[in-house]
């Protein structure tokens, strides 16, 4: 069942918006050669915690995970995709990070990913940044009242493969609100006019996932969570939390 949010539920969620990129702009401001990725995640609690914030991530255990996530960002290094889980394991010059953060306030939730590199940047990773931002705008932009959810996802999955990047099947973004992942799906590769149609009042959390090595296989580590490129090849993720409106597309996670 997919909510439509009033105009007040959307003021409210952009609220936990907020709060999703503060989290993320502290996360990132902790990354330097050297630090630990648990340093980031610290980073993103304090900030959770001066706004009054819960984690949507903290203890999440849906059916195929193991054990329930220990921290309240998703920290994923290099080859890892997504649900990377921050430890120990210090940055080192020239790491592709992403950083995927989710928050709840009064009620309501917002959820968002950036990916950044440590120290000095490889081109090619910049590039796939690059790639991972373009084809999140172009999700976003494809967010409108009377498009369908296969017209998100066929822009998203245009500027991946017209970029040579892989596309991981099985994971893309989600509805959101009150849960952080509600109904409907919303894959990163499909065909155009397919799908549910776009209501104003829809929140979506759009988020690309690319594959620098131009493959789309992936596995899941020891751990249980994180997602790893089968070549090894590096990866990156975008994402934001977006209301559809009579007016266009509303960035809810934006600073």
């Amino acid at each position: 069942m997919v909510e439509i949010k009033t105009e007040q539920n959307l003021t409210e969620m952009r609220e936990a918006g907020r709060v999703v990129a503060r989290a993320l702009a502290a996360a990132r401001a902790a990354a330097a050669p050297g630090v630990p990725a648990t340093a980031l995640d610290r980073a993103a609690r304090e900030v959770l915690a001066e706004s009054g914030a819960g984690s949507p991530f903290l203890d999440y255990l849906p059916e195929w995970a193991p054990t329930p996530f220990p921290a309240v960002v998703c920290v994923s290094v290099n080859d890892a995709i997504v649900h990377g889980i921050p430890d120990g394991t210090r940055l080192a010059d020239g790491d592709l990070v992403s950083v995927d953060c989710g928050a709840l306030l009064r009620g309501w939730a917002g959820d968002a990913a950036v990916s950044f590199t440590v120290g000095q940047a490889r081109p090619e990773d910049v590039r796939l940044i690059a790639a991972a931002e373009e084809a999140l705008a172009a999700g976003i932009a494809a967010a409108v009242v009377g498009n369908r959810i296969g017209d998100i996802a066929h822009a998203i999955g245009t500027v991946c493969r017209k970029a040579g990047y892989g596309v991981p099947d099985g994971f893309g973004g989600h509805g959101i609100g009150r849960a952080m992942h509600e109904d409907p799906g919303v894959p990163n590769e499909g065909r155009p006019g397919r799908g549910m149609r776009l209501r104003a009042g829809m929140v979506l959390a759009i988020e690309p996932m690319l594959i620098g090595g131009g493959g789309d296989d992936h596995y899941t580590a020891r751990d249980g969570w994180t997602i790893r490129t089968l070549d090894g090849s590096r990866a990156a993720h975008a994402e934001h939390t977006v209301a559809v409106t009579e007016a266009g597309p509303r960035v809810l996670t934006a600073p």
